[in-house]
């Protein structure tokens, strides 16, 4: 990988996490370049617009509101348009001006206008569940939602980016909250994960399917159902999910040592303002475990226990079966130190030396290969069960009966991560493939685009000076016959720039520059989104 001692002395990486006003109307792009003329659609994004209220700032990257953004290609043309999501939470801090409603990492205090006793009671009310969806947009049936991680998910409209419904997901699903990443299969079913209270009031993960479009036009939510349940390694505190693997036939739930000390969510919150953040804790013993479940009604695979040392996992990349393995592809963090503490607004908005600084604190990124043997013989025990031959990532069975996993290292670099990781998806979610495409942090800072070929190892970057991307978003060329023919779609920040803001359309074979659509806007970061193809017009 080249160029990874990039510096950035202006730190311009503070203008990500600057407030923005929405727009009234959506504003042309002034294009350089060729847009492909088959690229018709929105890219679709989520991310914080809104970092502070009533001289209150939010402490932390994920408690900025939820701000939607659009660029909608047409003919050739590119316009921009954003709003904020009329959350409860955004709503109420807006009316109120002063946080209303507790964040990730910000906690909310009673109204100092009321009088004592109401202040008290205040305490004693119980948890308000933030649905601040900044995190990510996804369809369910013939409708679009904004996402955070907890049970709400907010219906927008994905053309006027109005917001339409807030949908408690308690009301269909055993589940306390599930990730912003789905799995979605070709015709529309959604599967996602989520912690919940299982057998004797203990915590166990849930899978849940959400079918496709009903023909009837009723709410695919009303027919999800739970298709399996892992158990929980410690009966109070879940581990924190944010993503799980899928190929054609098993699920993977990667459970970490970042834990939910769920009495101190329960207890500590109701007396004293307390956060979500407050309420992590790391198990500096238990490691991590890799668990399977069969897509099909057998369900969970309890007799396979695979173990490895400690990480933190946000993003699977890709996994898939082969020849009686399953691979796993992931965005790691070595060691059971929480990432998230390391995403405070104050440590991302330092002066560059300083932001490096810290970054030499928080755990080293890796991005890993783990192979899992699904067949276990107890004869076995000592030698290395793997047997493809183009990884070098092991598994033994020990004596206890668990088996121990070691990675195979697809990239690493000094403070240099791959994140945000995403693939051909259509084409190879659940099966061997050789590309994913990723943001480049630089010490937390993101300012380049990685594709990685997983097979190789080799890495290609798409950088430019003053220049912070966004997630990368894949879009195939129509007809395609190569797994990265296409395009990669990312939102740039260039602070100094006449047009600070644009969308760069990149070819995801060379990550050479095709186009990029350049608007009067500063873009704060955004964390995830999606493609939208325009309908094809029926010419039968």
């Amino acid at each position: 990988m080249t160029n990874t001692c990039v510096e950035h002395p202006a730190a311009g990486y503070r203008r990500l996490f600057e407030t923005v006003e929405e727009l009234n109307e959506p504003i042309p792009a002034k294009i350089s370049g060729v847009i492909p003329p088959w690229l018709g659609g929105s890219l679709l994004r989520m991310g914080p617009g809104l970092f502070e209220v009533g001289g209150e700032p939010f402490y932390h990257l994920f408690d900025g509101q939820a701000l939607m953004h659009k660029f909608d290609l047409k003919e050739g043309q590119v316009t921009y348009y954003r709003k904020f999501i009329r959350t409860d939470a955004y709503v109420r801090a807006m009316t109120e001006n002063r946080v209303v409603i507790t964040e990730f990492g910000t906690a909310a205090y009673p109204d100092p206008c009321k009088n004592i006793f109401s202040r008290f009671f205040t305490y004693f009310r119980g948890i308000e569940v933030t649905d601040n969806c900044l995190v990510n947009i996804y369809p369910i049936g013939e409708d679009f939602y904004a996402v955070t991680e907890t049970n709400y998910i907010t219906k927008v409209d994905p053309d006027s980016l109005e917001t339409l419904k807030k949908v408690d997901l308690c009301k269909y699903l055993s589940v306390n909250g599930m990730t912003a990443h789905p799995h979605t299969e070709p015709d529309g079913t959604v599967y996602n994960i989520g912690n919940c209270f299982g057998k004797n009031m203990s915590l166990a993960y849930n899978i849940v399917r959400i079918p496709r479009a009903q023909k009837d036009d009723s709410d695919p939510l009303e027919k999800s159902q739970v298709l399996v349940q892992f158990p929980s390694s410690e009966r109070l505190k879940p581990s924190y999910v944010h993503s799980f693997g899928m190929t054609e036939n098993y699920f993977v739930f990667v459970e970490t040592p970042v834990k939910i000390n769920l009495l101190k969510f329960l207890s500590s919150w109701s007396v004293r303002a307390t956060t979500y953040m407050d309420c992590f804790e790391s198990n500096d013993s238990m490691g991590t475990w890799f668990h399977l479940a069969t897509k099909d009604s057998t369900g969970y695979l309890s007799s396979h226990k695979f173990r490895t040392s400690a990480f933190n996992i946000f993003h699977h990349i890709n996994a898939y079966e082969d020849q009686g393995f399953i691979v796993v592809d992931l965005c790691t963090w070595k060691g059971h130190d929480f990432v998230y503490n390391y995403l405070y607004l104050a440590n991302l908005k330092q002066e560059w030396e300083e932001v490096k600084r810290a970054a030499t604190r928080a755990p080293q990124p890796e991005v890993r290969r783990y192979v899992l043997p699904l067949d276990i013989h107890r004869e076995e025990q000592g030698k290395n069960l793997v047997s493809l031959s183009y990884t070098t990532a092991t598994a033994v069975l020990r004596s206890d009966g668990t088996i121990w996993l070691e990675p195979e290292v697809l990239f690493s670099g000094p403070r240099q991560a791959l994140e945000f990781p995403q693939i051909n998806y259509s084409r190879c979610c659940g099966k061997k493939y050789s590309f994913t495409y990723g943001l480049g942090l630089n010490h937390f800072i993101p300012d380049r685009i990685v594709k990685l070929n997983v097979q190789t190892k080799e890495t290609q970057v798409w950088q430019e000076e003053d220049c912070y991307p966004s997630e990368p978003l894949f879009v195939p060329t129509p007809g395609a016959t190569e797994e990265d023919d296409g395009v990669l779609l990312s939102i740039v920040v260039k602070p100094g720039a006449e047009r600070p803001g644009f969308l760069l359309v990149l070819d995801a074979n060379k990550l050479t520059e095709v186009a990029r659509a350049e608007v009067n806007a500063i873009i704060p970061v955004t964390l995830h989104g999606m493609y939208k193809p325009r309908p094809r017009l029926d010419t039968s």
